[in-house]
């Protein structure tokens, strides 16, 4: 059962985008995470395996949010991605994740030999 949101909430400030769900959880997901987990083909790939690491986004930022019908929202990031809906599920997954998720990102970009920073 899709847990469905109650509050969606741009920190612009601190980067970050809350999100309260109807089973009484809230995430405070940061910017960077959300757009190097961004579900857009061009960062997930069209299939197992072709993900692209997503490098220099520490600094990256919300600018916008969209609803999309009654099951996701469109993020505007400012650094021009823009692609990519995330679902209500997606959302739920990347807040109740993202510890592991957050590891998993830092040791990919470790063993490419690559950096948060922007160039």
């Amino acid at each position: 059962m899709t847990a469905i949101p109650t509050e969606i909430t741009l920190h612009q400030k601190t980067r970050a985008l809350e999100v309260a769900f109807d089973d009484g959880v809230r995430f405070t997901l940061p910017a960077e995470y959300l757009r190097v987990y961004s579900p857009s083909a061009e960062v997930r790939g069209h299939g197992e395996g072709q993900a692209v690491l997503q490098v220099g986004k520490r600094d990256v930022n919300i600018s916008g949010v969209a609803p999309v019908g009654q099951y996701a929202l469109k993020i505007t990031f400012d650094d021009g991605h823009d692609s990519g809906l995330y679902s209500w599920d997606y959302l739920y997954g990347l807040g109740r994740d993202e510890e592991i998720l957050w590891h998993n990102y830092l040791h990919r970009l470790e063993a490419a030999g690559a950096s948060r920073d922007p160039k």
